[in-house]
């Protein structure tokens, strides 16, 4: 898989994440706690999956192989960053509805 695939890889899981985390938040304002929970399990498979190309690209160049660094590698680590923080926000904000609750 070439740096333009594996990018538009990590582009797509963790925008998937991402968007899963803002869903999960969103069931959390009405109190639906179990759909939130399922929401953020699926947020979390999906940046696993992100994480396992990056990851292929990590030990890929930890073996020697030359990773040409583009624009659009950036964007996808930029995006990767992005979801892992929205995710980590989205459980604590529904902890905090729970609580409230």
């Amino acid at each position: 898989m070439d740096i333009e695939e594996v990018s538009f890889q990590i582009i797509l899981h963790g925008g998937n994440a991402r968007n899963l985390a803002m869903e999960a938040i969103r069931h959390a304002k009405v109190r639906e706690f179990e759909a939130a929970n399922q929401k953020i399990q699926e947020a979390n498979e999906e940046m696993s999956k992100a994480h396992r190309f990056q990851t292929d690209l990590i030990q890929g160049e930890a073996r020697g192989e030359k990773i040409e660094i583009r624009l659009l590698l950036i964007h996808a680590q930029d995006h990767l960053m992005n979801a892992m923080t929205v995710v980590d926000l989205a459980e604590e904000v529904i902890e905090l509805h729970n609580k409230i609750k």
